[in-house]
């Protein structure tokens, strides 16, 4: 494998997750004995921190990988290679039992709740499923917990009687955010929670996520591809391409001053709330490769509008730039 990226990183005692080197590889099969005759290089030696109580925005266009490193992180999908450290012990070396024991800490909140949910159980059984699987309570106890988390997600005690056909998609989204709640989590994984809601709804369901996060120190990973509603919950974003992570930055360090040309496009897009302005758009040249056969060098450079011949070479490295702003291209300085 290629010099990796971890060489440029820099963990710190209060790292809570570290993700070193992930690769995400889907074979592809062909020929008459079903072979595999390449590879989908979904997610290609990733790295990345995130600290105790934080929330990391990871964004990218469709495609990007960003929702592979999250379920590849906890496991729910198996590594090609790499390791994903929580507070100090690597997920990946666990055996089963010890990974069932962790995943009291690690809880998802999906893209599609309803798709999670079982349309034959009363939410309240289906938010207390996870208490019964890790045999954490009786039935009475286990009661009280789901009523007070469905208090805690903005729902009322009735509610644990319906079935999931009953509610709308944003009180569906709350029924989620309640499953994963429940086990007393340290991280949760919300992938891309809000995108299929409407906007009005997006923000009851932010601030709900703010608010729980406040209350019980909760770490956050948000994938998503909304940048204006990443703006809204991260306190650092990750922005990757095609399987890579091309630039990290604090919030306010990253809409105010992108090292990036690929984070510039996709700044440039974010409609401005005012009729009267108009943001200036950088229009890239071209489609996404395919992860099937990405470019050679740094992937970004046959859209790139600074490339220069070394670009379809050599790849770059994720750099330090500035304080607490890593980017992956040689030609950055440009930018800072």
């Amino acid at each position: 494998m290629h010099m990796s990226e971890q060489n440029t990183m820099n963990t710190h005692p209060e790292d809570f997750i570290e993700v070193k080197n992930l690769v995400k590889y889907y074979p592809v099969l062909g020929g008459v004995m079903r072979r595999v005759i390449a590879w989908v290089k979904a997610v290609d030696d990733v790295s990345f921190t995130i600290k105790r109580g934080e929330t990391l925005g990871l964004v990218g266009e469709s495609g990007c990988g960003k929702t592979t490193v999250g379920h590849t992180m906890l496991g729910l999908i198996p590594h090609t290679s790499g390791s994903v450290l929580f507070d100090g012990v690597d997920i990946f070396k666990l055996s089963p039992d010890e990974l069932k024991t962790m995943r009291r800490n690690l809880q998802i909140v999906f893209q599609d709740p309803y798709s999670s949910l079982d349309p034959r159980l009363p939410i309240g059984e289906s938010i207390a499923e996870g208490l019964r699987i890790h045999k954490i309570g009786d039935n009475q106890e286990r009661f009280n917990q789901v009523m007070e988390v469905l208090r805690k997600v903005g729902l009322e005690d009735y509610h644990a009687m319906r079935y999931p056909h009953e509610f709308s998609g944003g009180q569906r989204q709350r029924i989620g955010i309640a499953r994963a709640l429940i086990m007393k989590p340290k991280f949760i994984l919300l992938d891309e929670p809000v995108s299929a809601l409407d906007v009005s709804i997006q923000s009851q369901v932010l601030n709900i996520l703010r608010d729980l996060q406040s209350e019980f120190g909760l770490t956050y990973l948000f994938v998503a591809h909304n940048l204006a509603v990443v703006e809204h919950i991260s306190d650092r974003v990750a922005v990757m391409y095609v399987g890579k992570v091309v630039e990290i930055a604090s919030r306010e360090d990253l809409f105010d001053h992108q090292l990036h040309p690929y984070t510039q496009a996709l700044m440039s897009a974010i409609p401005i709330p005012n009729p009267r302005l108009k943001r200036e758009r950088t229009i890239l040249a071209g489609d996404v490769p395919s992860p099937l056969n990405p470019p050679s060098g740094c992937r970004f450079h046959p859209r790139c509008p600074i490339a220069q011949p070394n670009c379809a070479v050599d790849e770059p490295l994720l750099r330090e730039l500035r304080p607490g702003h890593q980017v992956a291209c040689h030609y950055a300085e440009k930018f800072a």
